[in-house]
């Protein structure tokens, strides 16, 4: 098996340990996954792991970096509507949807930046990043519906409240829930 590793390209090594890392980081934890553990579950051997990612730091980075990716994604196919309101709730339809999903762990970014944001800058700066993010789409999602700037904050919590305690629940609800408060709080706000 190591001379067929040895033949696969970087890009596809690389992309072995990062699929290897998203799983195992967000099944397990950062701190519970070791190099080893990257090395049996990709197949990629140590020392070019080593070679592609300097540190345990830099893949967790990039798997951060991923999930940004499909998170953004996530949002905007929930988003693709017509309908402003419809556009803000549907945010909380596509969460239901995640949440029910059988490996749903919670928010991978709520996650890592609780067992690394003390330790690790970058990491919670990409954690930072990826949520000011999210509420600035949410900020032009409130624009277009007419609302107030205040309301995407308001939203914004609303999802992140669901994310965490769904987590927790393992269950679904807590979309729902979320999705009900943020329907007062755009028929408050807007009318």
């Amino acid at each position: 098996m190591s001379g067929q590793n040895e033949r696969i390209s970087d890009d596809e090594a690389r992309a072995r340990v990062l699929a290897a890392a998203d799983r195992l980081y967000y099944h397990l934890g950062v701190h519970a996954v070791g190099m080893d553990d990257l090395r049996a579950e990709s197949g990629v051997p140590l020392k070019r792991l080593y070679r592609l990612f300097p540190s345990k730091e830099a893949i967790v980075e990039q798997v951060l970096l991923n999930r940004r990716d499909m998170w953004h994604r996530l949002i905007e196919e929930a988003v693709s509507g017509d309908d402003p309101r419809q556009r803000l709730l549907a945010i909380y339809d596509a969460l239901a949807q995640w949440f029910d999903q059988d490996d749903f762990r919670g928010c991978v970014f709520i996650n890592s930046f609780g067992e690394l944001g003390t330790t690790a800058p970058r990491v919670a700066e990409i954690v930072r990043e990826h949520k000011a993010g999210f509420q600035a789409r949410l900020t032009e999602l409130v624009a277009e519906a007419g609302g107030p700037p205040p309301l995407a904050a308001h939203l914004a919590i609303l999802a992140e409240g669901a994310q965490t305690t769904a987590a927790i629940a393992g269950t679904s609800d807590a979309a729902k829930q979320a999705r009900q408060a943020a329907e007062v709080l755009i028929n408050a706000a807007i009318g």
